[in-house]
């Protein structure tokens, strides 16, 4: 691989990193299940918002979630995550399709560790791709760099990477401007609330961080279901959008909130940090020094 494919790879995973995890707000507007009509229903509003609270405070969960982002990747998660301190936790992230899976598994890289802490996110990468790294297995992307790509899409990573949490869902449901319980149904065999709505991208004036993440991934709208259990706890949540890069489609499962989370830097002689790798490389977007 040349010098180049290398750093098109390295941004790529970055980019389909930020997009796997488990809580990306970048979703689909389903007009057709929509009600037609802007109206709040006040009950479901106050529930969301103990929901938020309570899902927060929680500070960590167990997660498995589903991604499908058209033709260029799907791909499943699974681990643990905790908030208490700025974002750590160690998820593992596997490739089921698309053209992104047909490239990381030429590289030995279809099954990836990744580590998030709270200044950088980590990505363990196979043998075919640490050969390119001159033998070192990990990718390191330290979130302030990425903040500095062009063109929005780093800052956009930037927050997807660090917002992977839960409640970022259920913020999302908030802004909607029709938000409604849809019914009750069991989740892994507990009793859960079932809500929905759709969010525009007007209807996010007010909150930078996920207008941010919305209009840098080309989305104009999406809808956001969720389903809270007893404990006002988020047990799952499905989000489905149409994207600059096709309609995307997540499914995130949570449990075990409160979960012991630990994940430790990996060794730095098998890390290579990206903006390295990219200076080295000489291509162009990467900021000068």
């Amino acid at each position: 691989m040349t010098n180049r494919g290398v750093r098109r790879v390295a941004l790529a995973l970055a980019a389909a990193m930020a997009l796997a995890g488990p809580a990306a707000c970048t979703s689909s507007a389903d007009r057709g299940s929509g009600s037609g009509t802007a109206t709040h229903d006040a009950r479901s509003l106050a529930a969301l918002r103990s929901a938020e609270r309570s899902t927060h405070r929680a500070r960590s969960v167990r997660v498995r979630s589903t991604t499908t982002l058209g033709a260029l990747m799907s791909t499943r998660a699974e681990g643990t995550l905790g908030w208490r301190k700025g974002l750590t936790g160690t998820l593992t992230i596997t490739y089921t399709g698309g053209s992104t899976a047909d490239l990381m598994r030429k590289l030995d890289s279809t099954s990836m560790e990744t580590r998030y802490l709270p200044d950088a996110y980590y990505a363990k990468v196979g043998g075919g791709f640490a050969r390119q790294l001159g033998g070192k297995h990990w990718i390191r992307y330290p979130y302030a760099y990425l903040a500095t790509l062009g063109s929005g899409s780093g800052a956009m990573m930037t927050d997807l990477m660090r917002n992977t949490t839960p409640n970022q869902s259920v913020r999302l449901l908030l802004a909607s401007g029709d938000v409604r319980k849809v019914g009750e149904e069991r989740i892994s065999g507990a009793p859960t609330a079932h809500y929905r709505g759709t969010v525009r991208l007007s209807d996010l004036a007010g909150d930078g961080e996920l207008h941010r993440q919305l209009s840098g991934a080309g989305v104009a709208g999406e809808t956001v279901d969720i389903w809270v259990d007893g404990k006002n706890l988020l047990v799952k949540k499905v989000e489905k959008a149409d994207t600059a890069s096709g309609t995307m489609t997540q499914t995130a499962y949570y449990s075990d909130y409160g979960v012991k989370v630990s994940a430790r830097q990996p060794p730095a002689g098998d890390t290579e940090d990206f903006r390295t790798l990219l200076g080295r490389q000489g291509g162009s977007g990467a900021p000068a020094s």
